[in-house]
Order: structure tokens, then sequence, then C-alpha cells
């Protein structure tokens, strides 16, 4: 399993297939997370976490204040 970050998303991949995501909108220095995913062959492992990790540790290393519209990606914010 590797956690990819790209553009606007963090994308979940295991061999070759992506089976979660986490998506934000940029607008200015402000990113919002807005939906975060994985397929349900896949739930129960922890990637949903790591996806929103994922976003958590390159909105700070890109100096962008993140919230949250998706309730789960709050949660784990708020739990850090």
């Amino acid at each position: 399993m590797e956690i990819k970050f790209m553009d606007n998303k963090s994308v979940a991949v295991d061999n070759g297939k992506n089976v979660g995501e986490c998506v934000f909108i940029e607008s200015g220095d402000v990113w919002n997370i807005i939906h975060t995913e994985v397929d349900s062959a896949y739930q129960g492992q922890g990637i949903a976490k790591k996806l929103v990790v994922c976003v958590i540790e390159n909105s700070k290393r890109l100096n962008k204040k993140l919230i949250s519209d998706c309730s789960y990606a709050k949660k784990v914010i708020d739990s850090m």
C-alpha cells in the first residue's frame, strides 16, 4: 500500500489500483478537505487516517492553513 500526494488530494494505491482518496479545495493559503473515502474492501485498515495525515503533513510543508468540511478529516485534525 502506497500513499501518494498529488495536486489537490492524497491517494492510496494498492498494486496500481486507487483504493482511497482525501480531496481538498485550495483557496489562497487555505486547504479545505471536502471528502475522504476508502474502497469498502480496504476499510478498517487505517487507510483513511493515513490519507488525511498525508494532506496535513503537506499543508504544513507548504505553509497552508487547513480546515475541513469532511467530518472524518475534522476528527483526525482535531486529534493531532
